[in-house]
């Protein structure tokens, strides 16, 4: 494969954008909250896994898989993909009701992981002040198809437009519930266990960025979980809020963090392929134009990136 190779998305996929804006870490952990009131899915982490010791690690190689698939290359997205589904197919899990066993790569629990985690990224992006069009989130969902693929879905059963991935969602709601498990990932983004030392950061730092995943959620997640629903205006201005601040990190250090794939892809693709996630695609069309884009062309950095030639 040519090291030029831009992988399954390229820079001018909304994909490429979207991911790089900080925003994704708190979607992630909106899209664990989402993703724990699937009873079937659920049990899948917690009876394969030590989830309380564990964590972190499990939301490391997520963030791991997910920039892999983004910006790596084609060969490693799909080893990456390879790797997901050679893990899911040696677990089972057990229904405590009535005893079923059954595996955790069921097409049924993949779907919803991903449909979780895709509506987690494009509501936050949209919610946090990116300008993400109509037009550009149906493409988003659309691209993502091509990550189902990776863990095992038929792109075909896998929504394809926003429109799409709402009446999936819809129709997902009557089957949740906040059973035992779903408490336990709740308790453990609550309150994650950390060295005493950390215990004041995670009450300064911690419970403000887990409280917003959660305050995010749809309504109906709200009422499972048992705390009230706050305002969605509100919720949206403390995403304005939060969404501009971790965006005044100036990206090359953001990138730094391991495992460093966007700065990988970029050095392999060259300086055109940064993701400017208030930019536009090479070719004119825009992903993700708004007000500011050339001034914010670092996703929000303080100066703009120069404009390649």
């Amino acid at each position: 494969m040519a090291d030029t190779d831009s992988g399954l998305f390229g820079p001018e996929s909304v994909t490429w954008q979207l991911h790089s804006d900080p925003i994704m870490w708190i979607a992630g952990i909106r899209a664990l909250y989402l993703q724990a009131l699937h009873p079937r899915t659920v049990r899948g982490v917690t009876q394969n896994s030590d989830f309380r010791n564990d964590a972190w690690g499990r939301l490391l190689r997520t963030a791991r898989f997910v920039s892999a698939t983004s910006y790596g290359t084609t060969t490693a997205a799909e080893k990456a993909g390879a790797r997901v589904r050679s893990i899911h197919r040696r677990l089972k899990a057990t229904d405590p009701a009535t005893g079923e066993r059954y595996g955790v790569d069921e097409p049924e629990l993949l779907l919803w992981v991903h449909c979780a985690e895709i509506d987690s990224y494009l509501r936050l992006a949209r919610r946090s002040g990116l300008p993400v069009d109509d037009a550009a989130a149906d493409r988003y969902v659309a691209e993502q198809r091509s990550a189902a693929r990776l863990v095992g879905l038929d792109p075909a059963d896998v929504p394809a437009t926003t429109a799409e991935l709402d009446a999936y969602l819809h129709r997902m709601a009557p089957a949740l519930a906040c059973g035992p498990e779903a408490r336990e990932v709740d308790d453990f983004l609550r309150h994650p266990p950390v060295p005493a030392p950390l215990v004041p950061a995670r009450a300064l730092l911690w419970s403000r960025v887990a409280g917003l995943a959660y305050d995010a959620l749809p309504r109906y997640a709200h009422a499972l979980y048992g705390r009230p629903a706050p305002a969605p205006a509100a919720v949206d201005r403390r995403l304005t809020v939060a969404g501009n601040l971790l965006r005044l990190v100036p990206s090359t250090v953001r990138w730094q963090l391991p495992p460093k794939h966007i700065l990988k892809a970029v050095a392999r693709i060259g300086p055109a392929a940064r993701p400017d996630p208030y930019g536009s695609v090479r070719r004119g069309t825009a992903i993700l134009d708004g007000p500011g884009g050339d001034q914010r062309s670092d996703g929000g950095d303080s100066g703009p990136w120069p404009k390649p030639g």
